[in-house]
């Protein structure tokens, strides 16, 4: 009985029931009622009505209103279904892809609108979406790199199993480098073969009437009057038109007028233009018409605009009506009375006399009696010199602080009266530091030191003050010397001249007593203007050392450079740049400078020894051998283990023919250097070439038994012996060279070809003997190129190839081994056309193997202009020009290809262009021999005397040390004794034009 249900509940509910309505709830749909609302059918479900079972409700009834509900919610969730709605019927309406849909059948969206419709995305949502982006962009780094490796894996795959057309053709690429000229020139040329048809074009000509009735559309008769008619000219209006439209447009876009009536001419660039006007025709007429008025406008708008009325007057002058010319102008004046530009315009429009009363006008009515250019004018168009002096004067008078007035009217003055004028113009013009400049160059040496005195307390910030004390004070310093070597010999004079030169080296070690005047200022001057108040910087000091120098005063610009060069930079900069400013000077020519600059280095930097090479070699070029000596001498004193310096100081004493002094220098070098191979070999060659043979050989038996034993003390003894015949001392020295020191490559090639000179020549001795070398040191070009030479003398062509193969193997990435085997080719070519029945044939496949090593050679080594120079020559006559524009575009600054080019010019007889490019050659390369001999073979054909000159002057004083024929000749054993210029004339017996 107790758990029985209500019997209420027991019964049939009514139709249309809704638990929970009642009370303001809503019941839930289901499922198949959800399709009814997705297809849109919501709306028409039955709403069921309360009142048809319980009755009408009484006025103003809410249902839930007793309880505190009200009807709020019912109203929301009305709201909410009719939003609903109105978005499935927008998303039915304009979606055109299907609705994702989930398990259930209801698109996954529903949730987001039925759910989260009215939630707010606040900061805690944002928060969450970013790190969940950020995890994802992690997540997606770390899988990229294998993604990569993925991806390029596929890539290469698909590349190798699908080549590219060029990659399927590229062996046959390579073998086009083959094909010989003749089997180029035997293709068929390709006729036109396409399977389309072509389109025949059909031409037809345009009847002449035609043509006669478009050219009368476009134009018309337009004769202007009596001038037509009198003159016989039809002038085509249209035809002007378009041939000055463009040119009136841009000068009228140029000019106009605002609002308020204030001109925007730019009068320079208008008045430029006037200026250079000249009526040519009656087309341009109109524009002077134009621009008259025009420039009339801007004159009434703005009558106080004086580019305006100069603009005016200078058109009607232009336009050959000067009358009206000086009528606007004098108009402009009249408008603008305190504007000198219209005073000097009228001037120069009215004749001379007119134009003395324009001027006077504008001065004495008070118009513009302070304009320095008036008064300028004034007196530049008087012819009488003490009219000119009274207008300036009177100038002066109202304008005495003028720089320009006071220097006209100084000019027109004597020395006397030009320093009356200074006087007073330093008074008047203070700041004007030329006025005292001037002032005191006229004065005597004492009174010029006041003045310039005065000058420095009255303009203190000026460096040119300082530096014309300082140039006075040296010229002072100059006279009396010279006074006083008036009685000394030139020999004396020489020797003072040389120690002042070399006394700059000396400046660090100078106390305050021995300064002189020169020194001392400009000292104060540097320390007054750039230390304390750093008016003037570095670049400003150094600009004005090179003007002193200029001027002659060198000792000025010296002391400039000394105590200016440390201004504004660092101390681990210093270097560096004094270096490259003394680089500088000396391209520019300021050699007091480039010194001063260079002693300043030496001085700071005593213990590099590379500062002092470059000191030493610049007083080589453009100083003494004092200067040199005594420079070498310090040098080697704060430097002793450096060799460089000690053989050349050794160098320039025998060059200036002092052998003792240059064994002194060599014994010093002992005592400081021990150990040193390279001054041991300088003594031995210093011997040789003084003929002392007996102290060389002394000198070389003590090297080899020091500290520098080495193979090159070895082998330069046995050279020694070579060049004094001793053939067996040779041999010997030779061998124990070997012994001790197997791996020196010269000493087995020297070994091998002392067994080729002999008599009858041992071949398979020096065979041997390069073998070995060449276990022993298989890099060294010399001995395989000399194994190959060997197996050629004796006609073994197939041995010598293979030996230069095998090199090339080896050496891939040596060009002189690739040019050995070239000429190897042309050489056989040469020597085995004779033998041969057919010979063009056997020719034609010798030249094929050359030219096809030289291709191969050029892969290898693309850049070498050594074999850049080899193509250029083997090339046909027709073709070497683009040969060798395909050599400068690879290798532009090898000397090679420059001789290759100035030879081919040669041959064209092209004297100048060929003389040029041997210049180019021997710049580039000045220690090539090959580049001065074809030099001189070139200018010895074509009588170049001065030219010849100089090439032996160069030749003689820096004597060239490579080139493949110059060291041919210079280390064969008959051309010891020869001199560099008999080297020089042998070698260029080898250098012939390019023929054509």
């Amino acid at each position: 009985m107790l758990n029985r249900p209500p019997k209420t509940f027991q019964e049939p509910t009514p139709q249309d029931y809704i638990p929970g309505r009642g009370r303001g709830a809503t019941g839930f749909v289901t499922n198949p009622e959800y399709s009814l609302r997705a297809n849109n059918q919501f709306s028409e479900m039955p709403v069921p009505d309360a009142g048809a079972k319980f009755g009408t409700p009484p006025p103003g009834y809410v249902a839930g209103r007793g309880r505190g509900l009200g009807d709020t919610r019912r109203e929301t969730l009305a709201r909410q279904a009719a939003a609903a709605r109105s978005f499935i019927s927008q998303q039915q309406e304009y979606d055109d892809e299907p609705v994702e849909e989930d398990d259930d059948g209801r698109p996954l969206d529903d949730e987001d609108q039925g759910l989260f419709a009215n939630t707010v995305y606040d900061e805690d949502d944002k928060e969450a979406d970013e790190i969940y982006e950020a995890v994802e962009k992690r997540m997606e780094s770390r899988r990229q790199r294998q993604r990569e490796e993925r991806i390029n894996e596929e890539l290469k795959r698909y590349r190798s199993e699908n080549p590219s057309l060029e990659q399927q053709f590229a062996d046959l690429k390579r073998g086009l480098a083959q094909v010989s000229e003749e089997e180029w020139a035997s293709i068929p040329e390709i006729g036109d073969y396409r399977v389309k048809k072509q389109k025949l074009e059909k031409y037809t000509p345009v009847p002449d009437s035609v043509i006669e009735s478009a050219h009368k559309e476009r134009s018309f008769d337009s004769s202007i009057g009596t001038l037509s008619t009198t003159q016989g000219i039809s002038t085509d209006l249209a035809s002007i038109g378009e041939g000055r439209g463009a040119v009136l447009g841009l000068k009228l876009d140029r000019i106009s007028d605002s609002v308020s009536g204030q001109t925007v001419v730019d009068p320079k660039g208008y008045l430029t233009e006037l200026a250079g006007m000249r009526i040519t025709s009656e087309s341009e007429i109109g524009d002077v018409k134009k621009a008259r008025m025009l420039l009339k406008s801007v004159t009434s708008t703005n009558p106080k605009h004086a580019p305006g009325w100069i603009a005016a007057a200078r058109l009607e002058e232009i336009a050959g009506r000067i009358t009206d010319a000086r009528a606007l102008i004098t108009e402009g004046c009249q408008k603008c009375p305190t504007s000198e530009d219209v005073w000097l315009e009228a001037a120069r429009l009215y004749p001379q006399e007119q134009a003395k009363q324009v001027l006077a006008s504008a001065v004495q009515r008070g118009r513009v009696p302070g304009s320095v250019k008036i008064w300028l004018q004034a007196a530049a168009i008087e012819s009488d010199l003490t009219q000119k002096k009274r207008i300036l004067r009177k100038a002066l008078e109202i304008i005495p602080t003028s720089v320009r007035l006071w220097s006209a009217a100084i000019e027109l003055e004597p020395p006397e009266g030009a320093r009356i004028l200074l006087t007073r113009a330093v008074e008047c013009v203070p700041h004007a530091t030329e006025l005292w400049i001037a002032l005191a160059r006229l004065e005597s040496y004492e009174n010029a030191k006041v003045i310039l005195n005065k000058a420095r307390e009255a303009i203190p910030a000026e460096p040119l003050i300082w530096i014309t004390a300082a140039k006075l004070e040296e010229a002072h310093e100059s006279k009396q010397q010279s006074i006083s070597t008036d009685i000394l010999n030139d020999e004396q004079v020489k020797k003072i001249d040389q120690n002042n030169l070399f006394d700059i080296y000396l400046e660090e070690v100078k106390n305050e007593s021995s300064q002189s005047s020169v020194t001392r200022i400009i000292e104060r001057a540097v320390k007054t203007l750039s230390i304390k108040q750093k008016i003037v910087d570095r670049d400003r000091w150094l600009k004005e050392a090179k003007e002193s120098e200029s001027g002659g005063y060198y000792r000025t610009a010296r002391d400039i450079i000394h105590f200016s060069s440390n201004l504004g930079i660092e101390e681990v900069d210093r270097e560096r740049i004094w270096l490259s400013d003394a680089e500088t000077a000396e391209k520019e020519g300021y050699f007091i400078c480039a010194r001063a600059l260079f002693a300043r280095l030496v001085s700071t930097f005593p213990g590099r020894d590379n500062l002092w090479l470059q000191a030493a070699h610049f007083e080589k070029e453009h100083g003494s051998f004092m200067v040199v000596d005594e420079l070498l001498r310090r040098a080697v004193a704060y430097c002793p283990r450096a060799e460089k310096l000690w053989l050349l100081a050794a160098n320039e004493k025998w060059r200036h023919h002092d052998a003792d002094g240059a064994r002194a220098v060599l014994h010093e070098a002992f005592s400081s250097n021990p150990g040193s191979e390279t001054i041991w070999l300088e003594a031995v060659a210093l011997e040789k070439q003084a003929g002392e043979l007996s102290r060389a050989r002394i000198l070389a038996s003590r090297a080899r038994n020091s500290e520098a034993d080495s193979g090159r003390v070895y082998y330069k003894s046995a050279l020694l012996e070579r060049e004094a015949g001793c053939v067996e001392a040779e041999r010997e020295l030779l061998e124990e060279g070997l012994s001790k020191h197997p791996n020196e490559p010269k000493l087995w090639l020297m070994l091998g070809q002392w067994h080729e000179r002999q008599e009858p020549s041992q071949l398979e001795e020096a065979r041997a003997a390069y073998s070995s070398g060449l276990q022993h040191c298989p890099t060294c070009v010399p001995l395989w190129i000399s194994l190959a030479h060997l197996e050629e003398r004796v006609n073994k062509w197939t041995r010598a190839r293979a030996i230069l193969e095998r090199a090339r193997q080896k050496l891939p990435k040596v060009d002189i081994i690739w040019e050995e085997s070239i000429w190897l080719e042309v050489r056989i070519a040469k020597n085995q056309r004779p033998l041969s029945t057919d010979s063009q044939l056997l020719s034609k496949t010798t030249s094929k193997s050359a030219l096809s090593i030289l291709s191969k050679a050029l892969q290898e080594c693309p850049d070498s202009g050594r074999l850049w120079a080899v193509a250029i020559e083997l090339e046909s006559a027709k073709q070497r020009r683009a040969r060798s524009v395909d050599a400068l575009t690879r290798c532009d600054r090898d000397a090679h290809v420059m001789i290759a080019v100035a030879r081919l010019f040669w041959g064209e007889h092209k004297i100048e262009k060929a003389r040029s490019w041997f210049q180019r050659a021997v710049t580039l390369d000045s220690e090539l021999g090959d580049a001065w001999a074809a030099w001189y073979a070139f200018e010895k054909k074509e009588n170049g005397e001065s030219e010849i000159k100089e090439i032996e002057s160069q030749v003689e004083s820096h004597p060239p040390r490579k080139g493949t024929r110059w060291c041919k000749v210079r280390k064969s054993l008959e051309n010891v004794h020869l001199t560099t210029l008999q080297v020089l004339e042998k070698v260029s017996h080898d250098f012939e034009p390019f023929t054509s």
